[in-house]
Formats: structure tokens, sequence, C-alpha cells
């Protein structure tokens, strides 16, 4: 043993302190949460003791109030002086009944009954006693007298009066007395504890019943108990029922009924607690024993753990120092991930700039290439324009060249006429010569004939100019129709290889209008996509962003690890030591 306690003397305190404080600890709770049962059961207990005693007054009094009520009830029937008298012995079985009329019994009218039979002298007026003033007074509700010591009886006895009215008017009051040495009997079977008191008081604290009955209206409740210290008089008797614990004793009272009498009960709390006293201590004593023993046996529970912990020190410390070593190289490995994922956030930040340029520069060639296609479009619905004009031209033409053929035909026919004209005028010229000379070889008879004859060879000499001028007009029409057809016929080739470059020149237009709306289609489709591939580059960029705040969090975490794990290897060297 001394071995034991030499090798442990840390671990038995270590281990006794905290022990020994829980039992302390769960002592005091039990002995308060006790404590506080009992208070809780012990102020039940006072209130059901009041409660006790106050019914069973209420009880003794309940006949008494009865009989008042049946004589007022009696009375109003019938007022009659011999009538009332033989039934005031009814009601006079175990306690005196009377009943004086509201007239004088000096007077007509008035009487005074009382059973058992007693005949006060001349001078003796009910009027005058309080317990018909007071009646009066109350106008019918039921009378507590001032309790007295009976002359006749040598008890003490209370009043209880009433009176009786009819139409507003008061025939008469009708008392009872009722001896009070029954509630002697009533606070003996009420017994709370051994040094408990159980009383019944009047308004003022004045003992209306009491074990020593020469304190019985000689004696105040107040005077005796120690709840003067906390109340006084009128705050306590005030008609409200109170039940509890002030300085190691118990008190409760209660109004009985509408009397003004009191029922009080007071005592020491520990006629219920010294019993709970001895056990408290027994426990506390085997709850001490029991911290010692185990914190004995926890003693050698810690020297064993202590072992356990130095051989789990050791190989943390190894551990521990191997964490550091990765830790330092993670946070290293950390730190050049980070610089990668930084240049890696600029790159695409450029990138993303760039595509962003493109994908404008991308908008304007597409707005250009439509604008291109509706233009190309334009140009092609021109160029078919053009080759229909140039297919009417040709058609125009080839029409004229065939007007031209025809009126060459036409002027060749004038011909004939022309040369029929001119044979017409020879003709008519050799007939005017032989005329003239007909008419010389007639003389003056052929004088006139001569002249015809000269004017018709005349006119043929000018017919024979003019045709010969119409043959040098028409042969100049010939010519000019010749050239014009030559002309023509160059210009309708010109038109047909005009007409065949128009036709290759639509067909190369169609196909730059084909191409065209292919490369604005195109255009469209590669601004969709590089909208796409910004919007693509946004996000990339954000993750990226998102992932470099992850290594820059896991850079800092890996930093924090390797200060916890150098902080965790030098904790294991000072658990090793």
């Amino acid at each position: 043993m001394k071995k034991l306690f030499h090798f442990y003397p840390k671990e038995f305190i270590v281990s006794f302190l905290p022990m020994t404080a829980i039992a302390v600890l769960a002592c005091f709770s039990f002995v308060f949460v006790t404590n506080k049962i009992i208070h809780q059961s012990l102020s039940e207990k006072a209130t059901a003791a009041v409660n006790e005693l106050s019914s069973e007054v209420l009880d003794i009094l309940e006949p008494s109030v009865q009989k008042l009520a049946n004589w007022s009830s009696i009375v109003r029937a019938n007022h009659n002086e011999k009538v009332l008298d033989g039934l005031c012995e009814d009601l006079s079985e175990d306690s005196a009944f009377y009943y004086a009329t509201d007239i004088s019994r000096f007077e007509r009218g008035g009487f005074f009954l009382m059973y058992p039979h007693w005949v006060p002298d001349s001078s003796w007026e009910p009027r005058t006693r309080p317990w018909f003033t007071d009646a009066v007074e109350n106008n019918g509700a039921f009378t507590y007298c001032d309790p007295y010591m009976d002359d006749r009886t040598g008890s003490v006895c209370v009043t209880f009066s009433e009176s009786v009215s009819e139409n507003g008017t008061v025939l008469g009051v009708a008392g009872l007395d009722i001896t009070l040495n029954g509630l002697v009997n009533l606070i003996s079977d009420i017994n709370l504890s051994e040094h408990s008191v159980v009383n019944i008081v009047t308004f003022d604290g004045t003992y209306l019943s009491n074990k020593d009955e020469s304190k019985i209206f000689s004696a105040n409740y107040f005077s005796e108990s120690k709840i003067k210290n906390f109340y006084t008089v009128d705050e306590y008797l005030d008609g409200i029922q109170r039940s509890f614990i002030k300085n190691g004793r118990f008190y409760a009272v209660k109004r009985i009924g509408t009397s003004p009498w009191f029922a009080v009960v007071e005592g020491p709390v520990s006629d219920f607690n010294s019993f709970f006293k001895k056990m408290s201590f027994v426990i506390v004593i085997a709850v001490v024993v029991f911290a010692v023993v185990g914190s004995f046996f926890i003693s050698l529970f810690l020297r064993s753990l202590r072992r356990k912990e130095s051989l789990i020190g050791e190989k943390v410390a190894s551990e521990t120092n191997t964490l550091a070593v990765a830790a330092k190289e993670n946070a290293a490995t950390s730190q050049d991930q980070n610089a990668s994922i930084k240049e890696i956030v600029s790159t695409m930040e450029d990138n993303n700039e760039l595509s962003g340029s493109i994908s404008t520069k991308i908008t304007d060639v597409a707005s250009i290439a439509n604008k291109t296609s509706s233009d190309v479009l334009d140009g092609v619905s021109a160029l078919s324009k053009n080759v229909e004009q140039l297919h009417e031209i040709f058609d125009a033409n080839q029409s004229t060249i065939n007007g031209i053929k025809l009126l060459g035909e036409k002027i060749e026919n004038i011909w004939e006429i022309v040369s029929l004209i001119n044979s017409v005028a020879d003709q008519a010229k050799i007939i005017a010569f032989n005329a003239e000379l007909e008419a010389s070889s007639a003389g003056e008879a052929g004088k006139n004939f001569h002249i015809v004859a000269t004017e018709i060879r005349r006119l043929s000499d000018g017919i024979i100019d003019g045709t010969k001028e119409i043959k040098e007009r028409i042969s100049e029409i010939q010519q000019s129709s010749d050239s014009l057809i030559l002309a023509s016929e160059n210009g309708t080739e010109k038109i047909k290889e005009g007409y065949g470059s128009a036709r290759k020149l639509e067909e190369k237009f169609n196909s730059i209008k084909n191409s065209s709306e292919m490369t604005a289609a195109s255009a469209d489709d590669i601004e969709s996509i590089v909208k796409q591939q910004v919007v693509s580059s946004n996000q990339i960029l954000t993750t990226i962003k998102q992932i470099a705040s992850g290594v820059d969090s896991f850079f800092q975490a890996t930093e924090s690890i390797s200060v916890t794990a150098e902080n965790l290897r030098l904790v294991a060297q000072e658990l090793n030591k």
C-alpha cells in the first residue's frame, strides 16, 4: 500500500478532488430537493389541517344556522306567542334558544320566549342586547356575537342571531347559544406533529380554543406565536387563506365560513425533517467513503492510462513529425499550384478579352456579309434585267435589219418604177420631138401644138433629170441601207456577244450570290459559335477563379495544418517528457 501511495500521489489527488466535488454537489442537491419536497408536503398538510378544522366547525354550526332559518319561516307564517312558545321548546334540544319581538316585552304585543325557561328581572330588556341590535343592523344576515362565559352553565358560549322581517318590517330577533367546549375536542383530534399547535382564534387573535383552557378569552395568539415577526393581526387575519414556511416553522390560516373566527396551525419543521437529517448525514458519509475508495481505484486506472498515454504520445510525436514534413511539402506544392492557377487565370482573362474582340469583329463581318449578300442580290436582279433588255435590243435590232432588208426590196421596186418612168419619159420626149416636127410642118396651125410639144419635151427632160436624181438618191439609199444592214448585222453580232457575256456574267453573279449567302450564313454561324465560345470562356474563367480561390484556401489551410502539425509535434514532445 505504501508503494502504491508513494507511486500515485498525483493520480490519487486528481481523482479524489473531482469525486469529492461531485459527491458534495450530489449531497447538497439531494438535501435541497428533499427539503423542497418536505416543505411542499408540509405546506399541503398544514393547509389540509386548517381546511379540516374549518369544515368540522361549520358542521357544528350548520344545525344552529338551519334552526334559525326554519324559525324565521315559522314566525312569518304565524306570529302568535303561544304557538311560538311551543315551537321554541322543540328547537332547544341541545342549546338555549330564544326569541324577542321588536316591541318591548312590557308593551302590548311584545314578548320574549326562551328555552330552557328563564325569567329575567324587570329591568332586563332584550332589545338593548348586542345579539338583538347587531342582528337588526345586519338586516337578516347571520350574526355572530362575542363569546362569553355563561353564568348558568359556567361554559364558554357564543350567540348566533338573525332578524326576522316581513315586508321590510322587523318582527323580532331569534337567538341561539352554543357552547364552545366541543372546539377543544376538535383541535385535539387534529394533530400534525408532536410540537404542532392547532387553534381557533377571533378576528383580534383571542383564543376561542386551546389545549390549555385557561388561555381561552384570556390569552392572545399573536402574543405567543412567532407569526408576529412576519405579519400584524390585521394583515394575517384578513380572510385570505395562507400556508407557508418561515425560519424553520410552518404556518397556515383560514377563515371559518363567514364567521369572524379563524383556524390557525403552526409548528416546527424539525418535527418532519429530523429523520431526514440523520439519513442525510449517513448518506453524506457513505458518499465520502465511496469517493475515497473510488478515487483510489481511479488513481490505479489513471496510472495505467498514463502509461498508455506515454506510448501513444511517442507514436503521435512520430506521426506528427511525418505529418509536419508532409504538410510543409504539400504547402510548397500548393503554393506552386496557386501561382500556376493565377497565371492560367491571367491567360484566360486575356483570352476572354480577345474572344470578346473577335466576337465584335465577327459581328461586324457578319453584318458586312449580309449587306454584301443583299447588294449582290440587287446586282443579280439588275443584271437579269439588263440581259432581258439586251435580248429585247437584239430582237429590236433584228427587226430593224429585217425592216431595212424589206426597205431595200421596196427600193428595188421603186427602182423598177423609176426605170419605167424614165422609159416613159424617153418615149414622151421622142413623141414631143416628133410633135414639134409635125407642128413646125403645120405652120401657123401647129404653133400652139408646137408649144405644147415643146413643154412636153421639156417636162420629159425634167422627168428624166428627176429620175436620174432619184436613181442617185435610191442608189445612195441602197448604199446606206446596205451599210446599215452591215452595221446592224455587226451590231447584232456584238449584241449576241454582249448577250452571251451578260448571260455568263449573270451566272457568275448567281454563283457570287450563292457564295455571299453561304458566307453570310457562315458568318452568322461563326458569330453564334464565337458568342458561345465567349460565354464558355467566361464560365471557364469563373470556374478557374473558383479553383484558384479553392487552391488559395487549400494553400492557407495547408499552412495552417503545417503550423498545427508543428504545434502538435511540440505537444507530443512535451507529452513524452
